[in-house]
């Protein structure tokens, strides 16, 4: 968890500076993303809360999405974390929304996707998504890597505005 801790220790010290706030929906990335920006002392200047949308019940009780927004799409694209990382900016009225959703393994996903195959998004005054394929069916390797390039995708965005 060293380099999760280091991107959020990087992120967390932008965010307080500019008091600025996040909320986060993640899948299967299971938390790690959370419990990184949470392991940075004094996190509570920053974030407001997170939830883990692991299936679709999930996804009904703890965002709110409604069905016709999701029309047309399927969970673990580059959309669905798009509107997962935006879903966080409205409903916790934060600055910055960070969604992850894909298949950590061992296994694939019902929808094809291959084990180690995720979509990261961030939203908020930059937006950004990104597709990550690590080609590995290790699944806590995966949920590591997932929660690195979620991280890194918002450290790109909050420090360096890409």
């Amino acid at each position: 968890m060293d380099e999760l801790e280091t991107l959020a220790a990087e992120i967390g010290a932008a965010l307080k500076a500019r008091g600025e706030k996040i909320a986060v929906a993640e899948s299967s990335s299971g938390g790690l993303i959370s419990a990184a920006l949470l392991s940075v002392p004094g996190a509570s200047a920053y974030y407001l809360g997170g939830a883990v949308v692991y299936t679709p019940k999930a996804r009904v009780l703890l965002t709110d999405i409604p069905r016709e927004a999701l029309e047309g799409m399927r969970s673990a694209s580059e959309p669905y974390a798009l509107l997962l990382a935006r879903n966080q900016v409205e409903r916790f009225g934060a600055t910055w929304g960070l969604s992850e959703t894909g298949a950590a393994g061992p296994t694939g996903n019902g929808y094809g996707d291959a084990s180690g195959h995720t979509c990261v998004a961030v939203s908020g005054p930059v937006e950004a998504v990104l597709t990550i394929e690590t080609g590995s069916t290790d699944r806590a390797a995966n949920m590591r890597a997932f929660a690195a390039a979620a991280l890194d995708l918002l450290k790109r965005a909050v420090v360096s505005g890409d």
